[in-house]
């Protein structure tokens, strides 16, 4: 079986990072069941285009409706192995944080918390305020890894889709699921 990671998508902007982390998950053979928000929907078309979420959908092996807090993700019992909110809003963030379960993207979350599996946020916002700070450090303290999307300019990308397939890549290499896909930082190249 290949292995099932979840990915979330809120309505924060960085709906490319959320395309390339589906395009790199998909490609490495995972089981991706993907949650969208009806925010993330209208970031979607206004960052990529109208169709690309119904493309980017059709590489998952199942989409759940935010809503559906009895989807299968919503179980302990559904094993996974993690799950990557991209990108995060600090609203999901915060609601990961204080256990607020109230759509299927934040219980999906509390459930890879309380079952030990990974869960990486990639969080936007800037700048940050204290309680963005605060609901990172909390969200770090029961388990997340909150990783910002920042960009590896000492790679030298050319391009800004070589940045954001950089940062999908990073955040599929924290999952510890798969051969390494991220660019290694070599200081003689």
């Amino acid at each position: 079986m290949s292995a099932r990671v979840v990915v979330g998508v809120s309505g924060a902007s960085g709906a490319p990072i959320a395309a390339a982390l589906v395009r790199e998950l998909a490609a490495c053979g995972a089981e991706i069941h993907l949650v969208v928000s009806r925010a993330a929907e209208r970031t979607f078309a206004q960052e990529i285009g109208p169709d690309a979420l119904a493309e980017t959908a059709r590489r998952a092996f199942a989409r759940h409706a935010i809503d559906d807090i009895g989807a299968a993700i919503a179980s302990g019992a559904f094993s996974t192995g993690g799950m990557i909110v991209a990108p995060c809003s600090m609203r999901t963030l915060s609601a990961i944080a204080h256990s607020a379960a109230d759509n299927l993207i934040v219980r999906a979350a509390d459930v890879h918390l309380k079952e030990r599996r990974k869960l990486i946020l990639l969080t936007r916002e800037s700048p940050l305020h204290l309680g963005h700070i605060r609901a990172m450090a909390a969200a770090t303290e029961i388990g997340a890894v909150v990783m910002p999307p920042a960009p590896a300019y000492y790679l030298k990308p050319a391009t800004l889709d070589d940045m954001t397939m950089q940062i999908a890549r990073r955040a599929i290499d924290l999952l510890g699921l798969f051969a390494p896909r991220a660019h290694e930082w070599r200081p003689d190249d």
